[in-house]
């Protein structure tokens, strides 16, 4: 079933709820410029396990409240916070893909993992969109700078652009429609206020505040977020084990749907770490 939640005044988020029942629950934050619909091979089959699944589309995405502000980490964090809080989730597994692993991550750090008893990252953008200072990995600041203002000039091509990096595998014709329509259904400003948060936004510190086991699912053939940042977030997340996965891009919740789904039912059964 699908609802809204208020997490602040006038601004409502969609949440997709399915098998309320779950012996498990996971929370599930889609990427930039997604929604909940990425998870659709997850939402096929775990709740076949016995598992709840929500899946939220962030603020300014998919089926969620579009206002012109709140696209910061913190912001988007605090969201999340009021859908646990107010669904009442506890001792959850918080699943954050891409952008959603980066706000997961801003999670943890910022409450402590409230409600949260274990996390997946899934080709997160964490701890850095982009190359820093003793962190050479990632995109230029000046390349996301360029989509920024293609998001303003041509978003559509933007997003047929960043399709193009999306997967290893090859994909069909209309797998990839498929993709670039939940792009098309976002609001242009989020996505652009989203990929200036990912611009200037770090999440080096967050990493050692988090205390709840993390399995970290990394694409090695990932031009998104690189292979370097699954060993970046295993470093600094002390309870931490990665899983390579050797044929998968940026979208291995579909590319390998099946390996992913099973590292996931078998870390919240807690045989993994």
């Amino acid at each position: 079933m699908g609802y809204y939640v208020g997490v602040e005044p006038d601004v409502k988020v969609y949440v997709e709820d399915l098998n309320p029942g779950g012996r498990e629950t996971i929370l599930f934050l889609h990427g930039w410029p997604l929604s909940h619909r990425a998870f659709e091979y997850q939402l096929n089959q775990l709740p076949k396990m016995g598992m709840r699944c929500v899946a939220m589309d962030l603020r300014g995405f998919g089926l969620s409240d579009k206002p012109f502000s709140g696209y910061g980490y913190d912001r988007m964090a605090e969201d999340v916070r009021q859908v646990i809080s107010r669904l009442g989730l506890k001792n959850i597994t918080l699943a954050g893909h891409s952008m959603g692993g980066a706000i997961a991550v801003r999670y943890m750090g910022q409450t402590g993992g409230a409600g949260v008893s274990r996390l997946v990252l899934l080709g997160a953008a964490a701890p850095s969109f982009v190359r820093a200072p003793g962190f050479p990995y990632g995109f230029s600041k000046d390349l996301v700078t360029t989509w920024v203002k293609q998001c303003y000039d041509d978003r559509p091509q933007l997003l047929r652009d960043f399709g193009d990096m999306f997967f290893f595998q090859y994909k069909t014709a209309p797998l990839m429609d498929w993709l670039f329509d939940m792009g098309l259904a976002a609001a242009g400003w989020a996505i652009a206020f989203c990929l200036i948060s990912l611009r200037d936004e770090t999440l080096f510190a967050d990493l050692g505040k988090i205390q709840v086991p993390t399995l970290i699912l990394q694409g090695v053939r990932d031009r998104v977020c690189p292979y370097p940042l699954g060993l970046a977030q295993k470093d600094g997340i002390k309870n931490a084990r990665l899983i390579p996965l050797e044929t998968s891009g940026h979208g291995a919740f579909y590319e390998d749907w099946g390996r992913v789904n099973q590292q996931i039912e078998s870390f919240m059964q807690g045989r993994e770490l």
